[in-house]
């Protein structure tokens, strides 16, 4: 009944120990003034240690080992 969460858990601790973060772009208004518009894209990084894909990998283990049971 929780193998598919486990199974869940180590599939993103997986893709967690490949990609270590991710970045993603806003756009923010400067100025407006009239017709003109003054816009400015700002690069923002999200970043999270591998350990956390670690614990994700080993939660995942530790749901299908006491599913079993």
């Amino acid at each position: 009944m929780k193998k598919p969460l486990g199974i869940v858990l180590i599939v993103v601790g997986v893709i967690m120990l490949v990609y270590t973060g991710f970045n993603y772009i806003t756009t923010e208004k400067v100025a407006d003034i009239g017709p003109i518009e003054i816009n400015t894209q700002k690069n923002h990084t999200v970043k999270w240690p591998p350990v956390v894909g670690l614990v994700f990998i080993v939660g995942g283990v530790v749901v299908i080992a006491i599913d079993r049971k």
